[in-house]
């Protein structure tokens, strides 16, 4: 993205995060964000751009870090956050954690890309294969199904599951006209 007037005063024509000096400088949106507003974006040099996805690989390079936390900008407060907690190896990373104190939104913006991934609930059936709505499973074990006295033998296949979604572990779909919640342990993607 290109540096918006604002973007480009706000950073002096420097990267936010190593103070970088260039006129190839990126506004980088700090996510959740994905929008054009300077607030929430970061000017960034090419080699700390490239840092973003692997900054265990660029540890080195990241120690401007324990410079750039301490911006009064909270869009680069909470990219260097993030960036700092995925450094978990790295002393002076978890020593720059300690010795600054942000403000929550800060601390909210800088994990809420990691929240938003944890909260994402996979559904897998016994070997680990990721179930999706309308997909054809086979129970691998006989089955008692409570509430509707019968027993559902191994191999049974049910057509067109819907996925229960708060709980990971659990799936719905019909057997012998009756829709029921099976638990993804017992069954195998077909």
């Amino acid at each position: 993205m290109v540096l918006s007037d604002a973007l480009a005063a706000r950073s002096q024509q420097s990267c936010e995060l190593c103070a970088q000096p260039g006129s190839s400088l990126t506004a980088y949106p700090v996510p959740p964000y994905q929008d054009a507003l300077p607030d929430h974006q970061v000017a960034l040099c090419p080699t700390c751009l490239d840092t973003l996805a692997h900054p265990e690989a660029a540890a080195d390079h990241l120690q401007c870090l324990t410079g750039s936390i301490w911006s009064e900008v909270p869009a680069v407060q909470a990219l260097s956050h993030k960036l700092l907690r995925r450094l978990p190896n790295e002393p002076w990373a978890a020593e720059a954690l300690e010795s600054v104190e942000l403000d929550e939104a800060v601390l909210n913006w800088s994990e809420a890309e990691d929240r938003a991934k944890g909260d994402v609930v996979v559904h897998t059936d016994a070997y680990g294969a990721v179930l999706q709505a309308g997909d054809t499973v086979v129970l691998i074990q006989n089955l008692n199904v409570k509430g509707a006295n019968f027993i559902a033998p191994k191999g049974t296949q049910v057509r067109k599951i819907r996925l229960v979604p708060d709980n990971g572990g659990q799936i719905e779909g019909k057997i012998n006209g009756d829709t029921i919640v099976i638990l993804t342990q017992y069954v195998k993607k077909g």
